[in-house]
């Protein structure tokens, strides 16, 4: 008998403190990925690294953060939430904390390494969690849980600021990276593995598999790879933002010009990465809700359809300093929600007694997109400028839109109405 079979049942209000401990786990490691942008510029000017080479510890982030994620939901599937999350809360910290004393590109990459395999462990399994305790609000239960990871920088984006001004970005890195790293830890210990529930418990008004794919069955099925080639497109025009949002702001020349809205007044690219993360954070549980309402593929039609419009406007209008903070908002808004809709309709197509080890599978579409986060700075310095950048992203998010309407939902469709005997085969 496995643990989960174990497992009692848990009120309704547990399940919400499960989730609740998810989110502010996924809070204490968003900075590893977005607060990135704020360390580029400073260590290149220390060290004399190009952009491009500081970069690379970005994509080998990235990669190493989503790879390994089905593995580490296999652990998760078979063992439980506690021990994966621990694990991933010390190399949290201990990826920062060298970062601080980095002097070569060697040691930048290995600490990116460390950080990546940890930031993984932490998301997969919150992700994953999110969607078993939730089979009924599987769209609404992962958006919050990855809006801890897209609005969890949010609060910590000006005292990250401050103290890489004040102090230097090794003090940012070291101390920062302690503390996210000793709540992580103390998260872990409060997680309890999920009852398994019955199918005719689930009352989820989306339409869900009556069978339980394992990971090698669902690398089998082409509405997988549907999803993964989505995933990939989306996720490469966000991560290109998110990654080289700096230095836009610098060659649009509206990096430290002063934006007064809303009762505040800071500079553009300070004041956009606070709006960015808040608006990154509301998207997913967001159009989660709404799929949980109207389905997932015109929830995917809209929000992708919005991003393609919203990073050509980035491009056209983003010289303006006002824009620039509005439009980045849009893009993240946008964007950030492929990180609630994707998993949900993993679990929605596949099941969810593997529910971690197959959203882990799709997630790695995030660490496929990042290949191409170096390439779109080398793209913009052979064309002399990010117009091919956003022209490409662009495109690439209208295929999406198009993909999820007239692909996978015809897709889908046909994959559900698969017999129950043949859908373990």
């Amino acid at each position: 008998m496995t643990q989960a079979a174990n497992t009692p049942a848990r009120s309704d209000g547990f399940r919400w403190g499960q989730l609740v401990f998810g989110i502010i786990a996924m809070a204490m490691i968003a900075n590893l990925q977005y607060g990135w942008t704020l360390f580029v510029d400073p260590i290149a000017a220390k060290h004399g690294w190009s952009r491009a080479a500081i970069q690379v510890a970005f994509t080998i982030f990235v990669l190493t953060e989503t790879w390994l994620v089905p593995i580490e939901g296999w652990f998760v599937d078979k063992f439980g939430p506690r021990p994966v999350v621990l694990v991933g809360g010390i190399l949290c910290g201990l990826g920062w904390f060298i970062n601080s004393f980095a002097d070569t590109l060697a040691m930048l990459y290995f600490a990116a390494v460390i950080s990546g395999i940890g930031a993984g462990a932490v998301y997969g399994t919150c992700v994953g969690n999110a969607l078993k305790w939730f089979p009924d609000r599987r769209g609404l239960a992962a958006g919050l849980t990855a809006a801890g990871f897209g609005a969890g920088s949010a609060i910590t984006i000006l005292p990250i600021s401050a103290m890489i001004a004040n102090r230097g970005y090794e003090d940012a890195f070291l101390y920062f990276g302690i503390g996210q790293g000793i709540v992580v830890v103390i998260i872990a210990l409060l997680l309890v593995r999920p009852p398994e529930h019955k199918k005719s418990e689930q009352v989820a008004t989306v339409q869900q598999t009556k069978r339980d794919y394992s990971p090698s069955q669902v690398l089998k099925e082409p509405v997988f790879w549907i999803m993964y080639s989505m995933f990939v497109m989306v996720a490469a025009g966000g991560l290109m933002a998110t990654a080289q949002l700096g230095s836009i702001a610098r060659d649009f020349k509206v990096f430290d010009v002063e934006v007064s809205m809303m009762g505040l007044t800071l500079p553009a690219l300070t004041f956009a990465l606070a709006i960015d993360r808040v608006l990154n954070g509301l998207t997913r549980p967001f159009f989660g809700w709404v799929s949980d309402k109207i389905g997932r593929e015109p929830t995917m039609f809209i929000a992708f359809a919005i991003e393609a419009v919203g990073i050509l406007a980035l491009f056209h209008y983003g010289h303006n300093p006002y824009a620039f903070v509005i439009l980045t908002g849009i893009v993240f808004f946008a964007w950030g929600e492929i990180y609630s809709l994707f998993p949900s309709t993993c679990a929605d197509t596949f099941g969810s007694k593997f529910a971690s080890a197959n959203a882990g599978l799709l997630y790695t579409a995030k660490g496929t997109a990042s290949l191409l986060v170096p390439l779109s700075a080398v793209l913009a310095t052979a064309t002399g400028g990010w117009y091919s950048v956003f022209v490409l992203a662009s495109i690439l998010n209208a295929i999406a839109a198009l993909m999820a309407w007239f692909v996978l939902k015809p897709m889908r469709a046909k994959h559900m109405s698969k017999p129950a005997v043949e859908a373990t085969n």
